[in-house]
């Protein structure tokens, strides 16, 4: 959970806005199959839950002030993953500094399967 302070008072952002803020960037991109499991308690809560989790694959963390964003996803086979994964770091970092104000510091992309169609 990402806090801001502002004159008005506190606002809390959960990790299951930004996973929906940034599966809507992801899936404007081409070439994604979709989100991967992101460790052990994605696909425990997979498996209990069902496929179609809104945090499946995004993490997001603080540091000094800044957001760090850790994806795992899903790509097509036979599409050039570098330029996918630019794509992806370009699209979410606007779409998340365009919706929250806030800077981004990173995004880690991790590609964990290709999917063939």
């Amino acid at each position: 959970m990402i806090k801001i302070y502002n004159p008005m008072g506190k606002v809390s952002l959960t990790n299951d806005y930004f996973a929906a803020l940034v599966g809507n960037a992801i899936t404007s991109c081409y070439g994604v199959a979709g989100m991967s499991s992101a460790g052990a308690a994605d696909s425990l809560r997979t498996l209990v839950f069902g496929s179609d989790i809104p945090e499946k694959g995004v993490i997001v963390k603080e540091e000094e002030g800044r957001l760090v964003i850790d994806l795992h996803i899903k790509v097509i086979y036979g599409v050039n993953i570098s330029t996918i994964v630019e794509n992806i770091k370009e699209r979410v970092s606007y779409a998340v500094e365009h919706a929250t104000a806030l800077k981004v510091k990173c995004i880690n992309v991790s590609v964990d399967d290709i999917i063939t169609e």
